[in-house]
């Protein structure tokens, strides 16, 4: 092993020791294969000439896109600002394994609040009429048919209100959301698919953990 790669091995375990700390899904050898994933997919991105904080929007989306198969545009921005916590437009590194760690093995209640995060698009911490009608206008497939789809998505938005707005004042709070949720599994992604499937969380661990132990 040459020194550098040496140097970078302790890099990465004292990083993986202080992030595997807040990414309790996660075990340290993990954590360093997801760090080391991490920066396959940094060096990846062309950026002219200049060191970058971490996984900028179109990096993350590809692989959202091409790992986990999303194709909903606004549910893949609502992804990436849910990991991207401090907001500063890059996923970084250790924004990248906490938000793994809900993403691919969060408990219930992770997983509620990341998707209320993901729908909540303005980030008021509530989804609105509007907010749920632009999703479902975007998740549905459109028939061709004579009557207004978007007449449809209302109907739906309105039956979607009087299941889940237990306080009914129009509008879902977290509190309506995780009741909801609570109750029927299946409204946990009501508004899209934000959580990828077993079969694309099995291919995406394999290939980062078993393939990498096999190096």
């Amino acid at each position: 092993m040459s020194e550098m790669s040496a140097m970078n091995r302790k890099v990465i375990q004292t990083l993986a020791e202080t992030i595997s700390k807040h990414a309790e899904h996660f075990n340290k050898t993990e954590v360093e294969f997801l760090i080391r994933e991490f920066n396959v997919l940094l060096g990846e991105q062309t950026v002219s000439g200049r060191a970058v904080p971490g996984l900028d929007r179109g990096t993350f989306r590809s692989i959202l896109h091409n790992i986990f198969g999303m194709t909903d545009d606004m549910i893949m921005d609502g992804v990436f600002r849910t990991f991207d916590k401090d907001n500063d437009s890059f996923v970084s590194m250790k924004e990248w394994v906490e938000g793994l760690s809900v993403f691919l093995r969060g408990t219930l209640e992770e997983q509620i609040k990341y998707c209320f995060h993901v729908y909540d698009l303005n980030g008021d911490n509530y989804v609105s009429r509007e907010e749920m009608f632009h999703m479902l206008k975007n998740s549905l497939i459109r028939q061709p048919t004579e009557e207004d789809p978007d007449e449809g998505i209302k109907d739906l938005v309105e039956i979607t209100l009087k299941k889940m707005d237990y306080d009914h004042d129009g509008r879902l709070s977290f509190t309506d959301f995780e009741k909801s949720v609570r109750e029927e599994n299946l409204l946990l992604e009501a508004f899209g698919t934000c959580l990828p499937d077993t079969t694309s969380i099995e291919s995406f661990e394999h290939h980062v953990f078993q393939e990498q132990l096999e190096q």
